[in-house]
């Protein structure tokens, strides 16, 4: 059975991560094959997604902060018991859209709940199951929201609606914690051009990829 590899993609809002995600997958896939799994937080099963929907809706419904938390957590739980851990315990390899330095970087620094606070709860929701790499797509957040305002009209949810004070957190936060955590967290300047995006961030991918086949 090969190694089991698991790869997450985190940045704050318009820093492109999903947009280089579609690329590098539409690479990976046919040299990986059925041993590739995609997937994406909250969500990538019918519980995660239910609870999406509830936390990501256009408006802002008056959901308490500590409740946003839980939800995300607890999606996360399901996320992992039905899609993550069935395909690392069979060898494959994982690359999700978000994990749990997204609760940290936005519910723990954003929110203002306390990263360790946010940490202890994830740490319970996942076993201490943490990702042998992080690409983390870093960009100023006046620049990602110009991006999200120009690019996802119609796609704005009550993130990106947040104050410019609350996405500055979250973006010092995720800088913090790739401070802490540089041997998982590797940076990516997400305000280079986009090819210039997919060729340092297929660089790491394919590191990771090289060290599984040690």
């Amino acid at each position: 059975m090969s190694k089991p590899l698991f790869i997450t993609f985190e940045g704050p809002e318009g820093a492109g991560k999903t947009s280089v995600l579609e690329i590098l997958i539409a690479e990976l896939k046919p040299l990986l094959a059925d041993d590739l799994v995609t997937t994406r937080e909250p969500g990538g099963n019918p519980i995660s997604e239910a609870i999406r929907a509830i936390l990501q809706p256009a408006e802002d419904n008056g959901m308490d902060v500590r409740t946003e938390a839980l939800l995300y957590t607890a999606a996360r739980r399901q996320h992992l018991v039905e899609i993550v851990l069935p395909a690392l315990k069979s060898g494959k390899v994982v690359i999700s859209d978000r994990y749990i330095d997204s609760s940290l970087a936005y519910q723990g620094g954003g929110r203002g709940l306390g990263v360790d606070n946010i940490w202890q709860i994830n740490q319970f929701a996942t076993e201490g199951l943490m990702p042998d790499l992080t690409v983390y797509f870093d960009i100023p957040p006046e620049i990602g929201l110009a991006r999200v305002k120009a690019n996802r009209q119609g796609k704005i949810d009550r993130l990106d609606k947040e104050k410019l004070s609350f996405h500055q957190t979250v973006r010092q936060t995720y800088l913090q914690l790739q401070h802490d955590f540089s041997d998982r967290i590797k940076i990516i300047d997400a305000t280079n051009s986009l090819d210039q995006v997919v060729a340092d961030t297929r660089t790491l991918l394919s590191e990771a990829l090289k060290a599984r086949k040690e």
